[in-house]
Parts: C-alpha cells; structure tokens; sequence
C-alpha cells in the first residue's frame, strides 16, 4: 500500500472561514453511550473523520447497527452478539475501555483488546479497571486485553486520583445503569464530559454535579435513544485561529461557542491578537505582530494540553522567548525534534519551567520547553506522530520557506473533519497523494 503524502508549498497568509463539527473525541463516546438506550439514537454535526468509522467497526462487531448520513451518526443497539470487541481493534485507539461498562450491563460480560491512541504519554487503564472492580466486577488483565464479567453492577463511590477524562466517562457509562447511587469525586469537568452528561440525561439517565469535581448519578433500570446535536470542536476551532495568526492572516472559524475557548482566546490576547467576536463565529488577526507567553497546560477549565502543539508553531512567530509547561501527559512534547529539524529554535527540560511544580516535578519527562522567536522556519520531509502534531507540522510547513513533504497523514485525517478542503479553503497550497 502507497503511504499517503501531503505537499505543501508555503502560500502566504491563511484566511478565509472555516465551519468545525463536533469533536471526534465527544462523537465517538456518544457512540459508545448510544449502546445502552433501549431504541436508536442520533448524533448529530458529527464530523468525518477516521474515528467515527472505527468507533462503528466496534459497535457493528458485537451486534450495533451504525448508520451515517452527513453529519448524523445514528446507532441502532441490538443484542449484544458477541460480548469480546475484535483483537482486530488492537491499539487502533482508547475507546474499547470505554466499552466494558455498557457491555457489562448488556451481556454480563466482556472482552476488550488492548488500547491505543496517540503516543503522547502513559494513559493508564488502571484508574478504568479500578473503577470497574469498585462497581463489583471482576476484572482480569491478560497479554492481549481486559477481560471483566459482572451479574450487577452496583453504585459506589469513587475518588480518581486524577481528573482524567477516560475514567470520568468509564465511571459515567457504568454508573448510569448501576443499581443505586454512584458518587465521583475528582472527576473530570472537560466540555466534552458535560457533552456526554447531558446526552445520558436526555436518554433517561439522572446525573447531578456538584461542587468541587463531584458528578452523583442515580442508576435507572433503562435508557431510551435519544437526539443530540454535538457542539463545535474546541481543539480544531483554536488550531485553524493560530493557522491564521502563524502565517499573518486571520481565520473566521464557525461552530464553536466562546465558552469553549475562553482561556485560549485570552492566552492569544496577551500574546497580542485581535479578536472579533459573534454569536456566530469567531476571528482572529494580530497586525501589529505577537508577543512571547509562558503558558501551563492543565485540566479544564484549563489551558487544554491539546492547544499546546500548535501554540509551539506560534511561540516560534512571537518576537521574543516563550515557555510552555505541559502538565497533563510526560511525553507530549515528542513532536518538537520534527519542529526543530524545520528550524524552530526550541529546548526542551525536565523541570517545570513557567508555572508551579507539576507531578512530573523530580522525573526524567521532558515536560517543558523554551521557544525562541521569530524564527524563520525552512521546509523539510516530517513524519506526523500523532493527531496533534500533525496539525502542527501543517502549520510550520504553511508558514515555512520552502516546500514540505508531510507523512503519517492519516493521523490528521483521524481526528479534524476533512482537513485537506479546510485547508485549501484558506488559501494554503496542498498536494495529497
């Protein structure tokens, strides 16, 4: 099979209107949710990438129907055919963990193979089993995947020992039919987490947040289907602001309402963007040049550990020294060698630089980095490592002198809805082949 390229010849400023869809991270979980109605349900603005498809291989291998047409994603539960989610699905991304709830509740037992996802840092499985065991289920690891069974799943109460989203929504799909209530201290507060609340609540679920990350869920005996319309993607919205911001353009981007992007509007303010802002749509420019930041990535309501990556291409364009201090996952900054070899002048440490200490503090993560700016960065031939690296290379290489070759393409084309017509919509000259 031929590796997929993208080209890119540097062609000015990015600008023009750019429409996101829901996040391929609430899409998918939605979809996993969708299991546990007693009827379909719909899920709409869902975006076209790679996720949903393999979201749906899973759902479709023990006995969901999944129908897509545009932007809905409509799941049809039915009998749990075949409890055991393919080895097929080994590594491919995270949401089989998410899977053991509703399949514990359906069929009394279940098979996942091992998970995958973007190698960003260890994402543990322990506070998911620990959390399924707290449930009463039996949970075993074998070389190949988790293996649980459970008669009942009864509530309880669970304190994570950090806000992790994957957990929170692990703890959310097996509480919501548990017998009695399940108390979730720590639990994470991300847009997406309240997304997939909201969702349960309209399939019949009763969840109740409360003060200081604590989600209270009463089980219920049975969900219906439900409708939902999915909001606009927080990470790809901030990604296309900086594609106009890096290359001295503005991008007008649709779908995404300001309360998702508070702190990273405000993060881009200080660095010395303009904003116009509508009920609508969102733009951003900076004609008098940007400023350096230090900013700390952490959880919500946070600066995202996913705006980080294309800020790093930013930090290379402000006209001064820059700090970034990533707090959420210790081998996030593994796209910066492909950056640097594109000339961006970036060091990277193991101490916590910008902010205070961390709970990498006194470990070997390089978790921190200092960027030099401006910087003219030159073309060069980068293999994307992950989702949001590869949107950052995009973003180097639109911004570069010279021509760029982009492999691993596929990762981008995981996670943002049709990038190549994005793109090409603002003006950036792209091959894909």
């Amino acid at each position: 099979m031929t590796e997929k390229l993208w080209q890119i010849e540097p062609s000015g400023p990015l600008r023009g209107d750019v429409t996101v869809r829901g996040a391929k991270n609430a899409v998918s979980k939605h979809m996993v949710a969708a299991m546990l109605g007693d009827g379909p349900s719909t899920i709409g603005n869902a975006p076209d990438v790679g996720e949903v498809g393999i979201t749906a291989g899973m759902l479709e291998h023990v006995g969901m129907a999944v129908e897509r047409s545009g932007g809905d994603v409509t799941v049809v539960p039915g009998p749990v055919s075949d409890p055991s989610v393919g080895k097929a699905f080994t590594g491919l991304n995270r949401i089989p963990i998410l899977m053991l709830g509703p399949l514990l509740h359906q069929a009394g037992e279940a098979f996942v193979p091992l998970v995958g996802g973007d190698p960003i840092g260890r994402r543990p499985v322990d506070f998911h089993v620990e959390a399924l065991r707290a449930f009463g289920a039996e949970v075993s690891h074998a070389a190949d995947g988790i293996r649980a069974r459970a008669t009942r799943l009864v509530g309880t109460r669970i304190e994570l020992p950090y806000p992790s989203v994957g957990a929170t929504e692990t703890v959310l799909l097996a509480a919501v039919r548990a017998e009695g209530k399940t108390v979730i201290r720590n639990a994470a507060t991300e847009p997406e987490i309240i997304e997939l609340a909201l969702f349960l609540q309209r399939m019949g679920a009763r969840i109740s947040f409360a003060p200081d990350r604590r989600i209270v869920v009463e089980g219920v005996e049975r969900l219906s289907g439900a409708q939902t319309r999915l909001d606009g993607d927080r990470i790809e919205a901030f990604s296309y602001l900086v594609a106009g911001l890096v290359t001295g353009g503005e991008v007008r981007v649709h779908g995404c309402p300001q309360d998702r992007l508070v702190t990273a509007i405000t993060t881009l303010a200080r660095m010395g963007a303009e904003f116009e802002i509508t009920d609508d749509w969102i733009m951003a420019s900076a004609p008098d040049g940007l400023t350096p930041a230090a900013v700390q990535t952490d959880t919500h309501p946070g600066f995202a550990t996913d705006w980080q990556t294309p800020l790093m291409v930013l930090f290379t364009q402000a006209d001064g020294m820059s700090v970034l201090h990533e707090t959420v996952y210790e081998n996030r900054l593994a796209y910066v060698p492909a950056l640097q070899s594109m000339g961006a002048e970036i060091e990277v440490y193991d101490t916590c630089l910008g902010g205070p200490a961390c709970r990498y503090h006194d470990t070997a993560a390089l978790h921190s980095a200092v960027v030099r700016g401006v910087t003219k960065l030159r073309g060069g031939d980068v293999t994307m490592p992950d989702i949001r690296a590869g949107f950052s290379a995009v973003l180097a290489a639109a911004v570069a002198e010279g021509p760029s070759t982009l492999r691993g393409v596929h990762h981008i084309e995981r996670g943002y809805h049709r990038p190549v017509e994005q793109f090409r919509a603002l003006g950036l000259s792209l091959r894909a082949g």
